[in-house]
């Protein structure tokens, strides 16, 4: 087994391991990177749907997703489909699974099954780099302070997707979501502190109005998506991602237009917030 960092801040990718013959030893080292670095990406895999979720299993537990089509013969694995006629994306901005959720998701794996010919990337980012790099005065601020999210404005009638060619894609438009987390939370494995808001699903500073939050949001978004944070991943068949929702964001790049993409994605349970 090798592993090797895809950026300074964010990524490693694990060669040489067959992870669904792996050990304790080995799979507790795989649980490490995945805290350390954010993001896994074991290579040369063949995952079968039963293997799939035994390793979601292994992990700790699954959280089926409310929104996304699930696969027919496999309730636990969401389907992350883009048609070749369709043009808008599932994921197609910087956002954290699930931070609308009482007690958000761990993680997700993300397994590719069928890739256009190119394009099709996904980029991950480092909260806890973004949130070293700002001052220690803003940061005294913030972890006094906690933020509201909520999905409704995505996936609810009249939401974001409900005006694209997705519409009739995602489930759940009854739903109502709202959770409120620390804006800065410490990592459960690592200790590390890290930002916990995103451009996505978070909608205000709690005991703030939303004109009031969204200018030191949007500054929090704008050091939070800096290149200097982030590692791109490139898919190839055989490609599986692991990632820390409480650690990273990722952005699923729409850039494959006329070409079909299909992702299984099962998402991790995760804990409460700290």
């Amino acid at each position: 087994m090798k592993i090797s960092p895809m950026s300074a801040h964010c990524g490693v990718e694990i060669t040489g391991l067959d992870i669904t013959a792996a050990d304790d030893a080995t799979f507790d080292q795989v649980r490490r990177a995945v805290a350390e670095s954010g993001v896994v990406v074991l290579r040369d895999q063949q995952l079968s749907p039963e293997q799939h979720i035994a390793l979601a299993n292994r992990w700790g537990g699954i959280d089926v997703n409310n929104y996304f089509p699930s696969n027919s013969a496999y309730p636990e694995i969401a389907e992350v489909t883009k048609a070749e006629t369709q043009v808008v994306n599932i994921g197609g901005g910087w956002h954290t699974d699930h931070s609308y959720d009482q007690i958000p998701a761990m993680g997700s794996i993300l397994v590719a099954r069928e890739l256009p010919p190119v394009g099709g990337d996904t980029l991950f980012a480092s909260m806890g780099a973004a949130w070293d790099s700002l001052s220690e005065g803003l940061k005294a601020t913030l972890r006094t302070m906690r933020a509201v999210h909520s999905a409704d404005h995505i996936y609810g009638h009249g939401g974001i997707y409900s005006q694209t060619d997705r519409a009739d894609d995602m489930k759940g438009r009854d739903l109502k979501t709202l959770a409120v987390h620390p804006v800065v939370i410490r990592h459960p494995t690592t200790g590390r502190e890290c930002l916990y808001v995103n451009g996505a699903f978070t909608r205000h500073f709690e005991g703030w109005t939303m004109e009031e939050s969204q200018p030191l949001l949007n500054y929090l978004y704008e050091v939070a998506q800096r290149e200097d944070w982030q590692c791109r991943l490139q898919w190839a068949p055989g490609s599986v991602a692991i990632w820390d929702n409480r650690s990273t964001w990722h952005y699923a790049l729409n850039d494959y237009h006329g070409h079909r993409r299909v992702m299984h994605r099962i998402t991790l349970t995760g804990e409460a917030l700290v």
